[in-house]
């Protein structure tokens, strides 16, 4: 898929290190904070067989993840999302019941310098088509209830809340927004 001056693409497992550079960029944006889980310093502690097994996970066929990448005309990975497959009755990694066989965006990056332009839109039709060939009913991502450049980039790229609040991991006191992208749901035979 290209996207003006990029190609969208899922990432190779060959591409590990280029993988962990561009999380660690990812975890020094000024909102990483709440944007992500993980900090900078666990990331870069992590062994290196780490970001090759997450590579190699993502690469392989089936796959319940993949990670697509945006890559500029000089080979720079400009940004990044995952999507992950979540299956109908099982808990997602907050406890709360998953419904329905779905795609889940997570670690959604777009470097500083590469924004306004519709990136994050290119990565998540990449990503949600990748979800729907998996079977997916809908797509959601969660974002911090303070994160309103995500929240405006989300609902840009077709994305609404749901009303789900989720307990933000790293202080109770506070919520993530669930955003959803859904479609109708095929006729059944």
């Amino acid at each position: 898929m290209t996207s003006g001056d990029y190609i969208v693409r899922a990432i190779r497992a060959e591409e590990w290190q280029a993988v962990k550079r561009l999380r660690l960029v990812a975890l020094r944006d000024p909102v990483a904070d709440i944007a992500f889980l993980e900090s900078y310093e666990d990331a870069l502690g992590r062994p290196d067989s780490f970001y090759q097994e997450r590579a190699a996970r993502s690469a392989q066929e089936p796959s319940g993840a993949r990670q697509f990448i945006a890559e500029a005309a000089d080979g720079e990975w400009a940004g990044s999302v995952t999507v992950l497959v979540e299956e109908a009755g099982s808990t997602d990694w907050a406890g709360v019941p998953v419904e329905r066989r779905q795609g889940h965006l997570v670690g959604v990056f777009v470097r500083p310098e590469h924004r306004g332009g519709g990136l994050i839109k290119a990565l998540f039709d990449a990503g949600v088509a990748w979800a729907r060939e998996q079977g997916a009913e809908r797509v959601r991502l969660l974002v911090h209830e303070g994160n309103a450049r995500a929240q405006g980039a989300y609902r840009k790229a077709g994305f609404v809340p749901s009303g789900v609040l989720v307990p933000f991991v790293k202080d109770e006191a506070e919520n993530e927004l669930e955003f959803v992208l859904e479609w109708p749901s095929r006729a059944r035979a």
